[in-house]
């Protein structure tokens, strides 16, 4: 019954005005970025906050770990920009719904472990694309529409506009060399918004981007039909939207259990997450994910417990109900500073001190995953691409590792001792080891310090055996695991093993 009910570590020591504090902060960073990547996509501006209200709260309660935060984040919105253009919102709204069962349906099967499988210079890649992509979008806020054309500040708009950011920045920097009693980025945010309305300075606002005022998000069932066509037409975007904000999300996941120095769960993080996005597909948000600058935030506030992450989706909730009129108000300089310094925090400057210091396969991981991040904005793809090449360098390293220890005993048998991995990549150097013209009529191969993969390792096997075969020399496999013995087809004729030496290779999995 505790592990039902127990949704909160209630041994953890919670200091509540940071707690507090921290979400206050977070969601201020918050409502900008989502109205922002909602107005990109072409939903209604609403759809973001609603987004980062529900994705917030059930994440914050259910999710994987404390400290993540979960909004509307520009991630998965950016897969769905072709579906909202091509078939309109009714749609966008079932793919969400059905990306969020098919990130349940991860977190029940407990696949979430397979984030293991991204390799460090992947993760180096991913957390700096995000830091660049960051530091850009913050890039948008210099611009401003004359006569319907999109165009840099200049003159004093510019001034005003990169002066007030300066000051958010040094006070983001030095506030905390003074006081870390409460966080430096609300401090900014609220230093900066009072000198810029006591002193009537015409500069750009929340409500230059978007109107923030709405009720409670409303229930709605997508008016699409229930056919096979539609399942056809949104699976793919909803199973790309998956992956990618699972993809987010675990590694954010993975970064702060560095951070902290703690460890969550994997699986509970997945689950969370398609619930949250089923819940957005019927209560009008455009879906969301584990958003890695809003974390950041969080964290560099002091925040450690769900609390945070909580008053930050209530307090998005009382600013569409009744506190739009203030938000509306905020300088968007004061929240592109603290989005700066998180680009600035989020970047890996250790991997560019250690790119002379590390394989160079290594660095050019780091530098095509980060690559893909930005251009393609595809955090799924550029894993996945990252992840397939570090599979390849790891199979091209392990293939030159196969060799060979040959001695003829004193009955004129001649040995192979095989040492390293049997497996695809290196069949052809373990095939070039062995002289079948030259050899004796009786050759013993050992694996006892090898392992046989693969089908491609036994069917170089089986070659082998054959070549031998025509030229009528006897040759005796030995230390091969049954599964192999078992798999190769002439293995009653030419195996001489003992069963009790014989290793038995099993799989440690993680329940987690």
């Amino acid at each position: 019954m505790k592990q039902v009910i127990n949704l909160f570590d209630f041994s953890q020591k919670v200091n509540y005005k940071t707690e507090v504090l921290a979400g206050l902060t977070v969601a201020m960073t918050m409502i900008p970025e989502s109205l922002s990547f909602a107005i990109l996509a072409g939903f209604p501006p609403l759809m973001g906050l609603y987004a980062s209200f529900i994705a917030g709260l059930v994440t914050a309660i259910f999710g994987g770990r404390p400290g993540m935060i979960s909004g509307g984040a520009g991630a998965t919105v950016i897969v769905l920009i072709a579906l909202m253009n091509s078939d309109g919102l009714e749609y966008v709204l079932a793919a969400v719904a059905l990306a969020g069962v098919f990130q349940l349906l991860i977190g029940i099967f407990k696949l979430g472990k397979f984030i293991r499988l991204v390799p460090h210079p992947v993760m180096f890649g991913f957390v700096n694309g995000l830091a660049i992509i960051i530091f850009m979008s913050q890039l948008e806020q210099f611009k401003t529409v004359v006569n319907g054309d999109v165009t840099w500040l200049s003159g004093t708009a510019l001034y005003i506009m990169a002066g007030l950011v300066a000051l958010t920045i040094a006070i983001v920097v030095l506030l905390p060399k003074i006081t870390k009693a409460v966080p430096s980025s609300l401090v900014a945010i609220i230093v900066v918004f009072v000198l810029v309305y006591f002193l009537g300075i015409d500069t750009k606002t929340v409500k230059d981007i978007a109107s923030v005022s709405g009720g409670f998000p409303p229930f709605h069932i997508p008016n699409i039909p229930l056919n096979w066509e539609t399942l056809k037409l949104i699976a793919p975007y909803s199973m790309i939207m998956a992956a990618v904000g699972l993809t987010e999300g675990l590694l954010t996941l993975n970064l702060v259990d560095e951070i902290t120095e703690t460890k969550g769960n994997g699986n509970r993080e997945c689950i969370a997450q398609g619930g949250s996005n089923i819940l957005n597909g019927f209560f009008f948000g455009m879906g969301g994910c584990p958003m890695i600058a809003q974390t950041l935030v969080n964290l560099s506030a002091g925040s450690r417990a769900r609390l945070s992450g909580i008053i930050a989706s209530l307090t998005i909730l009382v600013i569409i109900l009744f506190g739009a009129p203030v938000i509306e108000k905020l300088p968007m300089a004061a929240l592109v500073g603290v989005m700066i310094m998180v680009a600035i925090g989020t970047f890996e400057w250790v991997s560019l001190k250690i790119f002379n210091k590390v394989p160079k396969k290594d660095i050019f991981l780091v530098i095509i995953v980060a690559a893909i991040t930005v251009i393609l904005h595809n955090l799924a793809l550029a894993v996945l691409v990252g992840v397939i090449l570090s599979a390849l360098f790891f199979a091209w390293e392990s293939a030159k590792r196969i060799r060979a220890r040959k001695f003829i005993d004193k009955d004129g048998v001649k040995h192979y001792e095989i040492y390293g991995p049997l497996f695809f990549a290196s069949t052809t150097n373990f095939a070039e080891k062995f002289d079948v013209a030259d050899d004796p009529d009786v050759i013993i191969i050992d694996f006892k310090d090898s392992r046989v993969s693969d089908m491609s390792a036994i069917e170089a096997l089986n070659v082998l055996t054959q070549r031998y075969q025509k030229v009528g020399k006897k040759v005796h496999l030995r230390h091969l695991s049954k599964d192999c013995r078992r798999l190769l087809s002439n293995a009653n004729d030419i195996i001489d093993v003992n069963i009790l030496e014989d290793p038995t290779y099993k799989v440690v999995v993680d329940e987690n």
